[in-house]
């Protein structure tokens, strides 16, 4: 098959938008927006939720985001991100941080499980290891779909570290998988 040079990036855009290449994502899409217009929106919603869930199923064990916040959050989003990373000796430090691509299993009555521990370490700007906790906190989530609004929100009062800075690294353990993922938020304790 012959293409000019003058039509080739047609062509080429051509087919990289063909629907053979669009993949379970876009096919549910597809299948929602029928749904959404055939006057199924709770269909819609569950099609793009469960195949988000397969999807998020595929990706590896990390962190997408890890924020100190000014107070406890009051669920997944919904936070208040602190305007600085100063803290004030035996001030508190509150972390919003949520995990991507948790391993969900079978569970009890046909539910799905997931569960992952967290140890913290504080460390200096070096890398030096300070103090450290195994099992810091364990968190369990059970339900009927593979749900990705999923956070930890990790509380720390920090007494004697004295001023300057610091870096609080939690590691996260999927239980299922054995997978592990860190966060870093470096910090400073002022006067």
């Amino acid at each position: 098959m012959f293409v000019s040079k003058s039509l080739l990036p047609l062509f080429l855009a051509a087919s990289l938008a063909s629907p053979a290449l669009a993949g379970p994502l876009a096919d549910a899409a597809r299948k929602a927006e029928e749904q959404a217009a055939a006057g199924d929106p709770v269909g819609a919603h569950n099609t793009i939720r469960d195949a988000f869930g397969a999807f998020a199923a595929t990706l590896p064990f990390t962190i997408g985001k890890a924020v100190f916040v000014a107070a406890p959050p009051e669920g997944y989003g919904m936070y208040s991100t602190r305007p600085t990373s100063d803290f004030k000796s035996g001030e508190t430090l509150i972390s919003y941080v949520e995990p991507v691509g948790l391993t969900w299993r079978a569970g009890d009555g046909g539910n799905l499980e997931s569960h992952f521990t967290v140890d913290f370490e504080l460390l200096d700007t070096k890398g030096a290891k300070l103090a450290e906790q195994k099992a810091f906190g364990s968190f369990d989530f059970k339900g009927t779909v593979r749900n990705q609004e999923v956070f930890a929100k990790l509380t720390l009062k920090l007494s004697g570290p004295p001023a300057g800075d610091y870096v609080l690294r939690y590691r996260f353990r999927d239980t299922a998988s054995g997978a592990v993922a860190i966060s870093e938020q470096p910090f400073k304790i002022v006067q």
